[in-house]
């Protein structure tokens, strides 16, 4: 008999790092003691007063289908959260919310591209972009960076890889897996060259914009080019900075035509996103903000400390991070040293199974010869972690 899968299937790979994690668990079921830094997920509970307007809206009733692209209220709260916090202006027709900023992504490949369409990702590059790129019948073009650059791309990398099949460019900043944000001056350069080519739609996944550290500002390119906007598509979501992933909400801001499209395809896959999780979202948005600094001076403690104790590790080179709560080391020294190992994934494995480590190969994010780790776990994991490489 043969396949009854479709070709596309045979396209995309699971995602690396819900593979990570899986194998993780399957590990301590059996028994292993696992300090899990791979997960990409803050530690914290959701915050009292999201959870209670949960709870609210479940008494309320608030238990039935809603629009497709989201409550009223809750659009209103993320136009007053672009006014207030990226001074943008959005419109009604102009935002939607989505099961999860995973969801956003998909809906605008699904909308905007043709076969062989080509996706401009640069690298390191958050492991799902390429796949969703690839469902869609497009062609992902990686652009790479190097460590001398901070994982980051320059206007001249971009220039190099536009072709006349360029559709989408992907900007995610602060980075997940890297932790680097594009500067003001370095999202201004880039969008010079994206003004010469008007054809390609953008997309900023901003979805770590509140995760900055050192009294870093967030700054999206619309802010340094205000010229791309009837192009730009803005991804964010209350999952990473409310420790609310489980919640599952996402939302998009852009250009009305573009949003009716995405719009169109979740109301044929998905419909609209739970409607407790949508009160609770605006709970997010509208309520007390303190949780986010609480979450954000743990994450900056981490950070220090994790990059400091990885670069006193022989075949280690950690840069310091402007945001998220991950690192991304340079390993190659190390996998040059490790008898047996010779490359990210296999170095990966081998600190799992004989360290009890979890970490992501950086070829799951399009950059060998790293490993990322998220410090979104407690300080006394951290320590023993870092114990255990330093052992190794």
């Amino acid at each position: 008999m043969t396949s009854p899968l479709a070709n596309r299937v045979s396209r995309i790979q699971p995602s690396v790092t819900l593979a990570i994690t899986a194998r993780a668990n399957q590990i301590r079921a059996e028994g292993g003691d696992i300090l899990n830094l791979a997960a990409g997920e803050p530690d914290f509970d959701t915050p009292e007063h999201i959870k209670a307007a949960a709870i609210q809206a479940m008494q309320d009733g608030k238990t039935k289908y809603t629009p497709v692209p989201g409550t009223i209220s809750l659009k209103n709260a993320v136009i007053d959260k672009f006014q207030r916090e990226n001074q943008l202006s959005y419109e009604a027709n102009e935002v939607m919310v989505s099961n999860g900023g995973k969801q956003v992504f998909y809906n605008l490949c699904q909308a905007i591209l043709n076969d062989g369409d080509e996706v401009l990702i640069p690298a390191p590059y958050w492991v799902s972009y390429p796949d969703m790129a690839l469902l869609a019948g497009g062609e992902p073009v990686i652009i790479p960076s190097n460590d001398e650059n901070r994982c980051k791309i320059t206007a001249a990398d971009l220039e190099k890889r536009i072709t006349p099949k360029s559709k989408l460019f992907v900007i995610n900043s602060p980075s997940n897996p890297s932790g680097i944000a594009y500067t003001k001056e370095e999202l201004a350069e880039l969008g010079k060259v994206l003004e010469k080519h008007k054809n390609i739609v953008v997309i900023t996944d901003d979805i770590y914009e509140h995760i900055m550290f050192g009294g870093q500002k967030f700054t999206n390119i619309l802010n340094t080019t205000p010229s791309l906007k009837d192009r730009t598509v803005i991804l964010n979501g209350v999952s990473k900075v409310y420790s609310m992933t489980g919640w599952r909400i996402g939302f998009a801001a852009g250009p009305g035509d573009i949003i009716k499209a995405m719009t169109n395809i979740q109301s044929q896959s998905t419909s609209n996103p739970s409607s407790i999780s949508q009160a609770a979202a605006e709970a997010a948005l509208t309520g007390d903000q303190s949780c986010v600094s609480t979450m954000c001076k743990a994450f900056e403690e981490r950070h220090a400390y994790i990059v400091s104790a990885l670069n006193e590790i022989d075949g280690v080179d950690c840069m310091s991070c402007d945001g998220t709560f991950y690192c991304f080391p340079n390993i190659q020294g190390l996998i040059d040293r490790t008898d047996g190992i010779s490359n990210d994934v296999d170095f990966a494995e081998h600190l799992l199974v004989n360290s009890g480590i979890a970490g992501v190969p950086g070829t799951a994010f399009g950059s060998p010869g790293h490993i990322r780790f998220s410090y979104a776990t407690s300080m006394q994991v951290l320590e023993q972690a870092m114990s255990r490489l330093r052992n190794l």
